[in-house]
């Protein structure tokens, strides 16, 4: 392995490999202080690549220090090196930056994952306006990354509620908000196909979809008949 730089007063110098992607994972940091006495402090990991990343927290050891690190949402531990404190480095505060001993794709979980799959898409994007790519399908396209990143907000949200105790029904909510934008844009990019002509009573997959949306509109009409009785009432026999 190549040696790191050091600054002036002997300390590492650290040379970041990747980009870092901002996320909030509850880590749990285990050393042994000068004394050899075992000490363990809770911290938030706010910055991350596979190769390490900063962690935010109240207490922490010294530069070079060798440290044990858990991600509590999945339960991996790791080996890591602290590079960098607040007495060390300007520009580092409330917390550590740290190297994993083993370059780890995976130890910062889904979070990582979902922010590098975000960046990828934008290219992709990109790469779809430059080839003048149809338009309706540019917006499919846009409305997809849209739901993955809110989803994944979501999630991460979840997990950290459901950690301290708290309840969970406004992000459920915020979820099915967005469920029900989804299959609104859907209907409405339907109703252009078969109005296009696009759609045949041979086309894949109409006999479920009618049969789903028949269901749908039942149990709308009878949720919804309370406020406007006379606009809901049910016409079929």
């Amino acid at each position: 392995m190549a040696g790191r730089g050091t600054s002036a007063d002997g300390s590492k110098v650290e040379r970041r490999k990747s980009n870092r992607f901002l996320v909030a994972i509850p880590i749990e940091a285990s050393w042994r202080d000068p004394d050899g006495m075992p000490v363990q402090e809770q911290a938030i990991a706010k910055q991350v690549n596979l190769n390490g990343g900063f962690l935010e927290m109240p207490r922490y050891p010294d530069v070079g220090s060798r440290i044990s690190v858990t991600n509590f949402l999945s339960g991996e531990t790791a080996e890591a090196r602290v590079l960098a404190t607040p007495n060390s480095r300007e520009g580092v505060s409330h917390g550590i930056v740290v190297e994993l001993i083993v370059p780890s794709d995976s130890f910062w979980g889904v979070n990582l994952q979902v922010k590098k799959t975000s960046v990828e898409l934008q290219k992709l994007e990109k790469s779809l306006q430059s080839e003048g790519i149809d338009f309706r399908l540019l917006n499919e396209f846009r409305d997809t990354v849209d739901t993955i990143r809110t989803t994944a907000v979501a999630v991460q949200q979840l997990r950290e509620l459901r950690l301290k105790g708290r309840d969970c029904e406004e992000i459920i909510s915020m979820l099915i908000a967005d469920r029900i934008r989804r299959a609104t844009n859907l209907c409405h990019e339907l109703v252009a196909d078969l109005e296009a002509g696009k759609v045949s009573s041979e086309t894949k997959g109409v006999d479920e979809l009618f049969y789903s949306l028949e269901q749908a509109s039942d149990r709308l009409r009878h949720l919804l008949k309370s406020r406007q009785p006379e606009r809901y009432l049910t016409t079929r026999t």
